[in-house]
């Protein structure tokens, strides 16, 4: 006797059943069902990023570079529809968001745990952002394995080292759980780089067109969040747009940005 299985449908396939029942507002707002649907297609697009990040470092590694950049391109593809997702968000005024915000309670942005992956896997090594997710929390032990293993970054240099670029041993070898420091030895590595003018040169551009990318997305977060509530306390009492505008601007990738000024 065979198992009977159940034909496989499009509704099945993409488990919309419990996808279109995920949408649960907390009050009859009109628009507050926008709110929720594109802070969870925020977050089904934050799962995908990881997905592909996870792809790109172990490319980056084998020194793949067609792979590399065909999921760079997808990469900075992805980061394009979230920065055009707040052109949306910004259809709702501030006095619609207030209709519904006390209904939010202590929610908020800050407690995206696939987001603070991200930022882990670009580098960021804080363990501050535990604050948001008590122990034993599945998104602490998450983020607390992303910032053990090697950044998007180290990946970026081993690459390097595949090309047979002389990256310094200790620089490979670092303790990834610490922070990445800008490096003297690297920029003059990458001078190197963009002087060859070879396929690693335009890894590096795409590289650069990622950290933009981010900066990109997170100067039109802070901008929308000033739009939507200027300068009060976030939602959940976080800091608002205050803490957000001390994010914009700071490069996830320094050395990439610092050879610039010797070319």
């Amino acid at each position: 006797m065979t198992e009977q299985h159940a034909a496989l449908t499009y509704t099945s396939y993409l488990a919309l059943d419990e996808v279109l029942n995920a949408q649960r507002p907390r009050s009859d707002e009109h628009d507050e069902m926008l709110f929720i649907v594109i802070h969870q297609v925020y977050e089904l697009w934050f799962k995908q990023l990881l997905h592909e990040m996870d792809h790109l470092q172990a490319r980056l590694e084998a020194g793949d570079t067609s792979h590399v950049i065909r999921t760079l391109r997808r990469i900075l593809t992805i980061l394009k529809v979230n920065v055009a997702q707040i052109d949306v968000l910004e259809t709702m005024t501030p006095s619609q968001f207030t209709s519904f915000r006390d209904r939010l309670e202590a929610s908020s942005g800050f407690q995206s745990g696939q987001f603070r992956e991200l930022e882990a896997v670009l580098g960021r090594r804080d363990t501050a952002v535990f604050r948001h997710y008590p122990e034993g929390t599945a998104a602490r032990e998450n983020i607390a394995a992303r910032m053990s293993k090697p950044s998007l970054y180290d990946s970026f240099l081993h690459y390097l080292a595949k090309h047979g670029y002389d990256v310094p041993h200790e620089i490979l070898a670092r303790d990834v759980s610490t922070p990445y420091q800008p490096s003297e030895k690297v920029q003059d590595l990458l001078l190197q780089v963009y002087r060859d003018d070879e396929s690693p040169a335009n890894v590096c551009e795409h590289m650069v067109d990622l950290d933009e990318g981010v900066q990109e997305w997170r100067y039109r977060h802070v901008k929308m969040v000033e739009r939507t509530i200027g300068e009060k306390t976030g939602t959940g009492g976080s800091p608002g747009a205050a803490y957000l505008r001390t994010t914009v601007g700071k490069p996830h990738f320094p050395d990439l940005w610092a050879v610039r000024n010797r070319l």
